[in-house]
């Protein structure tokens, strides 16, 4: 897709610690302290799944609810 391309193009900037890049014909600064993310939600009508390239260029993370009671116990305990 353009958008795993894009995200490829900046990948590969921030890998050779380049200042500015060429991006889309246009010389632009690189900022280190900007990042991206992508918030999958499968299961919802009318969404679609990723491509795959563009789920290639991201690391996997999975969020869960915390366990507030158990949180509170350990927190109590450590006292």
């Amino acid at each position: 897709s353009v958008v795993a391309q894009q995200v490829l193009d900046i990948q590969r900037a921030i890998a050779a610690r380049v200042t500015s890049f060429i991006f889309e014909g246009t010389e632009i600064g690189l900022k280190y302290s900007a990042w991206c993310s992508i918030t999958m939600n499968p299961g919802y009508a009318g969404r679609s799944e990723l491509p795959d390239n563009l789920k290639a260029l991201f690391r996997t993370v999975a969020m869960m609810v915390p366990d507030y009671a158990m949180i509170g116990e350990i927190i109590l305990y450590s006292f």
